[in-house]
């Protein structure tokens, strides 16, 4: 990590940085996954890869599907593999309820309350940036929806806007999908809850569910899907033919600014070699030129 950041361009830091991870899928006893993925060494590289950030994020987001089965025990190693590294980097720790959770064990093993159905929902400040877990699980089923209470108690959150606008975390993405048949798994009855977002101070929805990345709008509002720790869709078929893949695997990093919010791909790999360009000194260099030095050294095409 080289010092503060060097603003080349016309865009300050961000205001708040979050990182975005979903689909953990922890099995207990160390099970690999469908006997094939191994889902715990996956999160622990991820987990490195965050901390190899060299940032100290403002939350740490992990939009549902914690478990693959909702195990007491997986809870227990999702929390021994995430906690520490959420108190090492000082970031407040997000759980987002997915459809292969289950309420009970995830509030009393991983969220210390009592073990009920009632869905699992938050709200945090982010020094001016307020964040809101949904729960869009429907316990006993794969697909999601946010019933009317959740939706009378969202409305109720949003009424009051914050000073930088709202987030909202849920792990059914309110987005079509051009896979077969994965429209089975979706977010049902969008449209009551595009009524509740519209004309709010919501900019954008971070969800997960997919094992894909992708991105889109609702009721005005930007949706961001990361995709799994555990294993990805290889899009690069044919729609029919998409499958899992032990490769790909990836979480956000979201950063908001002003006027906008992005959303950076990460991949999580354990042997790639810098491409040698922007080196630290590089960095030492360019920093101490002034802003027309710097367009001569670095913006003129070379022969």
């Amino acid at each position: 990590m080289v010092g503060s950041p060097v603003q080349f361009g016309q865009h300050p830091p961000a205001k708040r940085v979050i990182v975005h991870v979903s689909d953990t899928h922890l099995l207990a006893g160390g099970r690999r996954l469908g006997d094939r993925y191994d889902v715990g060494a996956h999160l622990a590289r991820t987990m490195r890869a965050v901390e190899d950030l060299g940032i100290r994020p403002d939350a740490l987001v992990f939009t549902g599907d914690l478990t693959d089965l909702g195990e007491p025990e997986a809870y227990a190693a999702l929390r021994a593999q995430v906690e520490p590294v959420a108190d090492r980097l000082g970031a407040p720790l997000v759980w987002v309820a997915g459809n292969h959770d289950e309420r009970p064990a995830m509030r009393r093993h991983l969220l210390d309350r009592d073990a009920t159905e009632e869905p699992i929902t938050g709200v945090w400040d982010l020094g001016g940036l307020r964040l809101i877990a949904l729960d869009s699980t429907v316990p006993g089923w794969h697909h999601g929806e946010i019933d009317s209470a959740q939706r009378d108690w969202l409305a109720g959150v949003l009424a009051e806007p914050a000073p930088w606008g709202t987030l909202l975390a849920l792990h059914h993405p309110p987005l079509p999908t051009h896979l077969p048949f994965f429209d089975i798994l979706e977010l049902r009855d969008q449209p009551a809850l595009a009524a509740v977002i519209a004309g709010t101070d919501v900019r954008g929805i971070l969800a997960g569910h997919l094992h894909y990345s992708t991105s889109g709008t609702f009721a005005g509002v930007p949706v961001n899907v990361a995709a799994a720790t555990c294993y990805t869709m290889d899009l690069s078929r044919p729609a029919v033919e998409v499958n899992g893949m032990d490769a790909g695997q990836s979480f956000h990093l979201v950063h908001v600014y002003d006027d906008t919010i992005t959303h950076a791909v990460v991949p999580v790999v354990d042997d790639a070699e810098p491409g040698g360009f922007f080196t630290a000194e590089w960095t030492r260099r360019m920093a101490a030129l002034s802003p027309e030095e710097r367009l001569e050294a670095f913006s003129r095409k070379r022969s």
